[in-house]
């Protein structure tokens, strides 16, 4: 990067940094700590449902998602303005009314001790693993710019993460993810003005879209259909994105306390549920445009000789082994390809490149998807605007990973310290213990991050996939206490245990895409619930 990119990206995050610090000063009691003391108006609870959900994550690995897969992850998304609506109707007027610190006190209060503690038990497992995700990826944006390992800055930027949230909690989570967003508007929208502006032969936009729609990229709406019938392994299509995508949408933001600590900061009901259906207005039309700015790319690609493998650090650490002529070679006849403007054999040297990358680095996943926007972005966008971008990337990495981390000690200390532990503590002990839960969770995120680098797939996916393992059960414990007022505690328990289990199997035998999952989880925990509670354990919850 130039210098001029270098003092954008460190004033910009030394600045958010600073204001989240002065912010944070009147967090002097967890009730501060964790929700604010319930002040947030509904634009603040609007930007930080956006900016806990949309992380690093989306902009550094959806555009890649995007380029080598077109536009059809759009339709994952389209369920959640459905949800918004269910959840403002049905969840915040109970959350509220019960002034709950976390969503499963609400848990205890219809069931029992054990069930709250399972059904956060399932949040913790998920939300610290997706966070450890989500931390790596700043780390690629970091090991690019500074050439460093990636297991460096993991640690590194790990250990800002935790002294920004640490330093912070709620109140300045959200006040600093109400900069964050105003500026991740701004710079996208210049971005894909420039991509537009540096489109190759005169292209227009209009061009471009029309081009990307003759080479398949712009699937926006898919049936799922194909000569069998419907294929339920089809990852995202119209059917799986209104009822999958509704069922972890609801899921999400219904019972992952990373967002309900979001809106249970909000002044009254009426906040809440301003926030969560602008969310529901805004999110699909700016996931659009994000999706858009790869499908941009790959038509800019298309026109211009494109890297034939965009993971930059193992391609020139490849060349120093003995694939080095295999892999120079096969470069060599994938330019010839992109010159001739042969797409058909430039994609087929571009996969016998990836496979003599395997070969170099046989026990890590070498998907180079999470790093396509990222090499662009450095070799071809103005000085100014690259460490703008890169600040974008910090900056919603930091919002969601403060808030997710922000969730996981808040569920830590009310969900299971407190209830577990007979000790009285003063309120600045009470903050000093979340802290260090902070810390805790923050160091077991850091770890996490360690592993993602052979995830299997693109960062945004495999964000969902773990989400969909387990949100389909905490949202049918939450239905069951919400609606089936007739099932009592040890049903809904033990029809949540054997359905995570069953959840799991069903992913481990792949027969069907992952948003299913969260029908699924729901499902049968719903139905085991009220067939154990009916033939099982209707005598014994009668007599105790």
């Amino acid at each position: 990067m130039s210098f001029i990119d270098w003092v954008i990206l460190i004033t910009v995050l030394a600045g958010i940094i600073l204001y989240g610090v002065y912010i944070s000063r009147k967090s002097k009691n967890i009730d501060a700590y964790f929700l604010s003391n319930r002040s947030m108006p509904w634009y603040l609870v609007l930007l930080g449902i956006m900016g806990t959900q949309a992380s690093a994550v989306t902009y550094l690995s959806g555009p890649g998602q995007a380029y080598t897969d077109g536009m059809r992850f759009v339709q994952y998304y389209f369920g959640l303005p459905f949800a918004m609506i269910v959840i403002s109707l049905f969840f915040v007027p109970v959350f509220n009314k019960l002034k709950v610190y976390t969503a499963y006190e609400f848990i205890e209060k219809r069931f029992d001790g054990k069930t709250r503690s399972f059904t956060a038990l399932l949040f913790l497992i998920s939300r610290g693993l997706s966070t450890g995700i989500s931390i790596y990826a700043p780390s690629i944006v970091l090991s690019s710019l500074m050439g460093w390992d990636i297991y460096i800055t993991n640690i590194i930027m790990g250990g800002m993460l935790l002294i920004y949230t640490m330093s912070g909690g709620a109140r300045a989570v959200a006040h600093t993810q109400m900069l964050q967003m105003i500026i991740v508007f701004i710079t996208l929208i210049l971005v894909f003005i420039i991509i537009v502006h540096i489109l190759p032969d005169g292209l227009s936009f209009k061009g471009a879209v029309s081009q990307a729609k003759e080479l398949g990229k712009m699937n926006v709406i898919t049936t799922g259909m194909d000569k069998n019938g419907f294929n339920w392994n089809d990852k995202y299509n119209i059917w799986s994105g209104l009822i999958g995508g509704f069922f972890l949408a609801l899921s999400y933001f219904g019972t992952d306390h990373s967002q309900v600590g979001r809106y249970i900061t909000a002044k009254n009901v009426k906040e809440s549920q301003r926030g969560l259906l602008m969310n529901g207005l805004v999110k699909v039309p700016m996931q659009f445009m994000i999706l858009l700015l790869g499908v941009l790319v790959f038509v800019f690609y298309v026109h211009t000789s494109s890297p034939v493998y965009f993971n930059k650090a193992k391609k020139d650490a490849a060349m120093h082994t003995a694939h080095a002529d295999s892999l120079h070679a096969i470069e060599l006849q994938y330019h010839t390809a992109i010159a001739e403007k042969n797409s058909v054999a430039a994609s087929a040297y571009r996969k016998a490149y990836k496979k003599e990358i395997d070969k170099v680095y046989t026990r890590e996943d070498n998907n180079d998807t999470n790093f396509i926007f990222l090499e662009f972005v450095k070799d071809h966008l103005p000085k100014g605007l690259i460490g703008l971008l890169f600040a974008v990337i910090f900056l919603s990495a930091w919002g969601s990973i403060a808030a997710a981390l922000n969730a996981l000690a808040a569920c830590s200390v009310v969900d299971f310290h407190k209830r577990y532990t007979k000790k009285k503590e003063t309120d600045l002990d009470e903050v000093k213990l979340s802290k260090w839960y902070t810390f805790g969770w923050g160091i077991f995120c850091i770890i996490i991050a360690m592993f993602a680098n052979n995830i299997g797939n693109s960062l945004i996916e495999a964000v969902n996939i773990l989400g969909s393992l387990f949100y389909g059960v905490i949202l049918g414990i939450f239905l069951m206490a919400l609606w089936v007022k007739s099932v009592k505690a040890n049903a809904v328990f033990y029809a949540a245990i054997v359905s995570e289990i069953i959840v799991i199997v069903i992913y481990k035998m792949e027969i069907i895409s992952f948003l299913w999952l969260n029908v699924i989880g729901a499902g049968l925990v719903l139905i085991l619930g009220f067939f154990l509670q009916h033939f099982s354990f209707r005598k014994k919850d009668c007599c105790d």
